[in-house]
């Protein structure tokens, strides 16, 4: 493996740690500030006055900055996938510190996930390092790049304004699709703006190019909007839910996006872009099973507590009449309420 890709595969690990630590420490936080006033579902911030939601973001800052380096250094294709880790790592977490029950299908889940990653690592192409923030430019005005935005922004449009006062308390995807679509325009953003840096520097000074402070401020706009609705996502719904789903969408999003504009796979034969390709599906596989268990688990319990705390008294021979349809408890002898 090049050395580059080394230190872009270290820092995404490290992110991942990070990362998924903080959807803990911020759903933690999150909880707290439901207890004592708005939810930020509903459109309150006093998760803002909560020290635990600040580790977390503490934290996500920590992991994305990791993140941002690792992108400078390494292809999405090899750093995005990578973020499987973090749902491993908040699972694990959630079954902990959240109360969250991890099933020994959802540890599967887990195992595919690591399998997944070592062999798109193992396969991760060697990328072409732009020269100068101007040839980013370039990369960034193609059609079918610019395409991609287009259709990116007008859905986003669309959730925004038109499905999310309708079902973003109730369907997980509309604040999870704005995210992740946000999320793949803050990952080419933050590459473009991590190989400026690191050319500016090695010596060549790209802060004086206007393309280098473009992408910082769609990078930053980005950033905000989709912690937004992030936070908004984990108030919501469950983070086992939520950490699965990202994943898959913001990934799946992050390399296609990453694809058209960067030209990742270009110069790879055929066989270790369907490694490559095994690997995702195989790291997708992994979350689908992981979100299904932990799914499973939440209706689960949501049904016990439902039932929970209900008792039908009734005589002997009243509980025959109702057969088996409810659970009863049956006296044989009426004398005890005399």
């Amino acid at each position: 493996m090049a050395e580059d890709n080394v230190r872009g595969l270290i820092l995404a690990v490290s992110s991942s740690v990070f990362i998924g630590t903080s959807f803990i420490l911020k759903k933690k936080g999150l909880r707290r500030a439901a207890a004592s006033g708005t939810r930020a579902g509903y459109g309150g911030y006093t998760y803002l006055l909560e020290p635990l939601w600040w580790a977390g973001m503490t934290l996500m800052f920590v992991g994305e900055a990791a993140n941002f380096v690792a992108y400078a250094y390494a292809p999405a294709v090899l750093v995005t996938p990578l973020g499987a880790l973090s749902i491993i790592i908040s699972a694990v977490l959630a079954h902990f510190m959240l109360k969250e029950r991890l099933s020994k299908l959802g540890v599967l889940g887990c195992v595919s996930c690591i399998v997944g990653s070592v062999v798109i690592v193992l396969h991760a192409p060697q990328e072409e390092t732009p020269t100068s923030v101007q040839q980013i430019w370039d990369l960034a005005s193609q059609p079918a790049f610019l395409i991609y935005v287009v259709a990116s922004i007008s859905i986003v449009a669309v959730l925004i304004l038109h499905l999310e006062p309708r079902y973003g308390l109730s369907n997980v995807l509309v604040y999870l699709g704005i995210c992740s679509l946000i999320g793949s325009l803050t990952v080419v953003s933050i590459k473009a703006i991590g190989i400026a840096i690191k050319l500016t520097l090695e010596g060549t000074n790209q802060l004086i190019f206007p393309q280098t402070w473009f992408f910082m401020t769609v990078g930053a706009a980005c950033v905000i909007t989709q912690l937004n609705y992030l936070n908004k996502a984990l108030d919501t719904f469950n983070a086992a839910i939520v950490s699965p789903i990202y994943y898959v969408m913001f990934t799946t999003l992050t390399i296609i996006a990453s694809a058209i504009m960067f030209k990742d796979w270009s110069g790879q034969d055929a066989s270790s872009i369907a490694s490559e390709i095994c690997g995702f599906i195989t790291v997708l596989t992994g979350t689908i099973i992981l979100h299904a268990t932990r799914e499973q688990e939440q209706t689960s319990n949501s049904d016990l507590r439902a039932n929970a705390g209900s008792a039908n008294w009734y005589s002997g021979g009243e509980s025959q009449k109702l057969g088996e349809e409810e659970h009863l408890i049956t006296l044989h002898n009426t004398d005890y309420f005399d």
